[in-house]
């Protein structure tokens, strides 16, 4: 019984509710509201402000035009690079920080420790003077005299070194490196 009784009260709430959206939702007639008469505010007098410099010149069409004249080129480098002169040039290239570790030695103070021979390339092991080793390829610059490793076999390394002489002209070397025997 009380059950049923809940079920009317409940149905009858969904009616009176679904009604008052309904009557809510209906389109309003335009509805004036009065606004309440606001106080005047007083009006600052007007002084004029300093007009603020500009650094671009402006234009009747309101594009702005930019004056670049005076100002000078970020890209621009700070320092222009001298050409060598002639004489500079005769003279052994100048070493750069850029050396590598094996490029401050001479050839002959190198041993070839151990030599890999693989599919693609073969590479050596060799020690400097101060007991560093150093995995090189075929191609690679080694020793102080820039030489150039052309060959590398199974018992051997092959290096070609181009000098000046003491007349200038230009001569080249090769000097092979043999695989250290075993101790």
């Amino acid at each position: 019984m009380k059950r049923k009784e809940n079920r009317l009260r409940v149905i009858t709430l969904l009616f009176i509710v679904s009604g008052l959206v309904f009557i809510g939702c209906k389109k309003k007639e335009d509805i004036t509201v009065q606004q309440a008469a606001q106080p005047k505010v007083a009006t600052k007098p007007n002084v004029p402000v300093q007009k603020q410099p500009s650094s671009a010149k402006g234009t009747a069409s309101g594009v702005m035009n930019y004056d670049f004249k005076n100002k000078k080129d970020p890209f621009k480098a700070f320092l222009m690079p001298t050409e060598p002169s002639a004489s500079k040039a005769k003279t052994v290239k100048a070493r750069t920080s850029e050396l590598l570790p094996i490029q401050n030695y001479d050839v002959s103070k190198f041993t070839v420790s151990g030599i890999i021979t693989g599919l693609k390339e073969n590479k050596a092991l060799i020690i400097d003077p101060t007991g560093k080793g150093y995995v090189v390829r075929q191609g690679m610059l080694i020793g102080n005299n820039d030489g150039r490793i052309t060959r590398i076999s199974p018992s051997s390394i092959e290096i070609s070194e181009q000098f000046r002489d003491d007349s200038g002209h230009v001569k080249k070397r090769k000097i092979v490196l043999p695989l250290a025997k075993k101790k």
